[in-house]
């Protein structure tokens, strides 16, 4: 959420829109209540039917919020499209360049940075050499993946020093628990069906 506010407000957006943002980054992976703690705690490499139960988070989680009466469209379309890429490769739709909204635009750049500075079952790298490691994969998807006016604002704002706060005070310090299996062989098996 700190990362969203900062390069919402980086990119001149209105108050109301940073404060939209920054509710809808909280919510982002809201779908994600319907995967299998197997499937999200899992230390090892997705199975392709894996991968695909990940890839119905952004359309639970936009469901469950239209369930609730949420009708915002810059929410919804955070939630729903943070997996899109700019060159129409992502998931749910394959929205490509500005199609995807732009709130989910910046957003992609910063899930990915705080991923890859966070720690994960299956990565516990954090810090300054975690963060030079995710700079250089946004670089080098930049234009693929990424809006590249997005990955330069965010950049910019790292190597300037002004998200040290976060990646400093905020990041993930403790190992995480290991999880067991619940029912993520019949998720499995359901997904290798379809």
């Amino acid at each position: 959420m700190l990362y969203a506010r900062a390069l919402a407000e980086h990119h001149g957006l209105s108050d109301d829109e940073i404060q939209t943002i920054t509710h809808a980054a909280a919510l982002h992976d809201l779908g994600k209540l319907d995967i299998p703690d197997a499937i999200l705690q899992k230390p090892a490499r997705l199975t392709p039917a894996e991968f695909k139960i990940i890839q119905l988070h952004p359309v639970t989680g936009h469901e469950r919020l239209t369930n609730l009466g949420v009708t915002d469209p810059l929410i919804l379309g955070l939630v729903r499209h943070h997996h899109e890429r700019v060159d129409g490769a992502g998931y749910p739709d394959g929205l490509a360049s500005t199609n995807i909204p732009l709130p989910a635009r910046i957003f992609a750049v910063i899930d990915t940075f705080d991923a890859l500075t966070s720690i994960r079952p299956y990565r516990r790298e954090v810090g300054e050499a975690a963060a030079e490691h995710a700079i250089r994969i946004l670089d080098q998807d930049t234009g693929t993946h990424y809006c590249p006016h997005c990955v330069d604002l965010f950049t910019s704002l790292y190597r300037t020093g002004k998200l040290d706060y976060i990646l400093h005070y905020f990041n993930d310090t403790a190992d995480l628990p290991a999880f067991a299996s619940s029912d993520a062989d019949a998720l499995i098996d359901r997904a290798n069906r379809n």
